[in-house]
């Protein structure tokens, strides 16, 4: 079971299970590259997965041209 804790979802520990975060990071790629550095090498535990929330918000993005993303999810294995 998981549960919502702030920017981050927490799965509670079961006996012979591992557990694993998820964290939500906004950054915008042009310019928090640093933000994204800094991030990852101060979780504690192993990250197994970055996935991108890609927003197309203009007629251009709609089509494929251009994307922004808006966050990440980082899975964190702890």
């Amino acid at each position: 079971m998981k549960c919502w804790a702030g920017k981050q979802w927490e799965g509670k520990h079961q006996k012979g299970r591992m557990s694993y975060r998820v964290h939500r990071l906004d950054v915008n790629m042009e310019k928090d590259s640093e933000k994204l550095e800094i991030f990852l090498n101060g979780l504690r535990g192993e990250v197994i997965e970055i996935i991108p929330n890609i927003r197309k918000t203009s007629l251009g993005q709609i089509y494929g041209m251009t994307r922004k993303i808006d966050f990440l999810l980082i899975v964190e294995r702890v």
